[in-house]
C-alpha cells in the first residue's frame, strides 16, 4: 500500500485489521475507525511539550526508584482503536508482562495528549475516555495555547491553568510539576 506522507510516497504494509495493526504498526499512524490515519498536527510548542513532559516523567521514576518506562507515540490498542499517545507510562510489571510486543494490547496507564492546532477538542475528550475504558487510570489532556492541563480519571476531571502545578491521580503518586514549566 503507497500512502502519501509529508509530500513523500511511503509504502507500508496493507493493515485490513486492527489486529495487523497490531502485529505491524506503521510509524506515525493510527487506526482509527477501521482505517490508516495519520497522526498530524504536530508543531514545535508539541513536540517541546511531548519532551518535557517525557522528561519529567521519567526524572521522577528514576529519582524514586519507581521504575518503568516512558514512551513518546508508542502504539497501543483501546477496546476498538488502535492508538499512539503522545507521551505514555508502562509500570514495571507491564513492562515484564508486555515489554517486547510491537503495540501494546491495552491502554497505558497513565497518558499525556498534547493539543495540536488541528485537534478537535469533543474528538480529544472522546479518545481520552476511550484510553480510560481499556485499562488506563489517567490522562493528561495538554492545551498549549490556553495553558491549561485536564486530568481524567474514571471519576474525576481536574483543570490546572497557568500558575497551578498538575500532579498526577492515580499514576506516578506524588508527581507533580509546573503548569507553566511543562509549557515552556
Amino acid at each position: 500500500m503507497l500512502v502519501s506522507k509529508h509530500n513523500e510516497i511511503v509504502s507500508i504494509p496493507e493493515i485490513y485489521s486492527l489486529e495487523d495493526f497490531m502485529a505491524n504498526p506503521p510509524d506515525g499512524m493510527e487506526w482509527v475507525d477501521e482505517q490508516l490515519v495519520e497522526k498530524t498536527g504536530m508543531t514545535l510548542k508539541h513536540s517541546e511539550i511531548q519532551f518535557n513532559i517525557g522528561f519529567y516523567w521519567r526524572s521522577y521514576i528514576n529519582s524514586n526508584q519507581q521504575g518503568g518506562k516512558v514512551y513518546t507515540e508508542v502504539p497501543c490498542r483501546t477496546y476498538k482503536q488502535g492508538r499512539r499517545p503522545d507521551v505514555a507510562y508502562l509500570t514495571p510489571e507491564l513492562v515484564t508482562e508486555f515489554g517486547d510486543v510491537p503495540t501494546l494490547p491495552q491502554s497505558f496507564p497513565l497518558i499525556a495528549e498534547i493539543v495540536s492546532p488541528t485537534d478537535l477538542a469533543e474528538e480529544l475528550f472522546l479518545k481520552a475516555q476511550e484510553y480510560l475504558q481499556s485499562g488506563c487510570e489517567e490522562v493528561w489532556l495538554v492545551f498549549p495555547e490556553s495553558r491549561l492541563v485536564f486530568v481524567m480519571t474514571d471519576n474525576q476531571v481536574l483543570v490546572f491553568k497557568a500558575g497551578d502545578v498538575v500532579s498526577t491521580q492515580k499514576v506516578l503518586l506524588g508527581f507533580s510539576v509546573a503548569v507553566d514549566e511543562l509549557l515552556g
